[in-house]
């Protein structure tokens, strides 16, 4: 062709007022002439002034961007779409200040309590430049279709009960969301109302001998917290109820 594009702009996720640039690079037979275009919702609009290779970008709000490139003779070539993600609400001292553009979580999954054939959704986000990829797991296990930063399944089953988490990642490193339950079931309780029952489970027990086992550390998936905590509380609750407790970590 008579204009080819040889380096594309990247998308980019990035906290509001972050300043950087987009790169556009092309090569033709003639002298090239470049100018930006932006789109927010459905109105694109040309960028008076945005004739350079570059374009500096303060950032205010999610748009995507494009550059048109011409040569002498009327050939014109457009880059690819870029979209520049802005993160209007992040935390204080996010992106670190020695920041290279690895992926920072600014937004971890929260624990879901779901009925079985109801839809879960789970969401995270990470910036980064060039924009991460996501990549979401469940017990350990790599899910296929989960690769956007909100993971979705329309009616959901039992078998989809476990511990999720999502890894954000490009060229510069990964970076791993926390690691949150999933409860899916047909009698939802919320954790204050687990106790209850275990409670009134407990008084009616006829054995009173009681074991907990509580895996902190896995080999290959990230420690958890939440089973140390949950194994002392219930070994003091046990106690209470008269129960000789044997409590196993990792």
């Amino acid at each position: 062709t008579a204009v080819a594009i040889t380096e594309q702009p990247v998308s980019v996720s990035v906290p509001v007022g972050y300043s950087f640039t987009l790169r556009c690079r092309a090569q033709g037979r003639t002298s090239l002439q470049y100018q930006w275009f932006c789109q927010y919702q459905s109105d694109c609009r040309l960028i008076p002034g945005a004739t350079n290779q570059d374009l500096p970008i303060i950032a205010e709000q999610t748009q995507l961007y494009t550059c048109r490139v011409n040569d002498l003779q009327r050939n014109v070539v457009f880059s690819d779409w870029v979209k520049v993600e802005v993160h209007q609400y992040v935390a204080r001292g996010l992106p670190p200040r020695l920041w290279q553009g690895e992926p920072v979580i600014v937004l971890n999954p929260s624990e879901q309590w779901v009925e079985v054939g109801q839809p879960l959704q789970l969401q995270c986000a990470a910036v980064g430049v060039p924009a991460p990829s996501y990549q979401w797991y469940r017990n350990g296990n790599l899910l296929e279709q989960q690769k956007r930063k909100k993971l979705r399944i329309t009616h959901t089953k039992v078998s989809d009960s476990g511990t999720y988490l999502c890894c954000a990642s490009n060229s510069h490193g990964e970076h791993w969301t926390n690691a949150v339950d999933v409860h899916i079931g047909g009698e939802i309780l919320p954790p204050a109302e687990h106790l209850q029952l275990f409670r009134l489970v407990f008084i009616l027990a006829t054995d009173k001998i009681a074991l907990l086992v509580g895996n902190n550390c896995y080999q290959h998936h990230p420690n958890l917290m939440a089973p140390v905590r949950d194994v002392f509380e219930l070994s003091r609750l046990l106690e209470h109820l008269g129960f000789q407790v044997v409590s196993l970590l990792d």
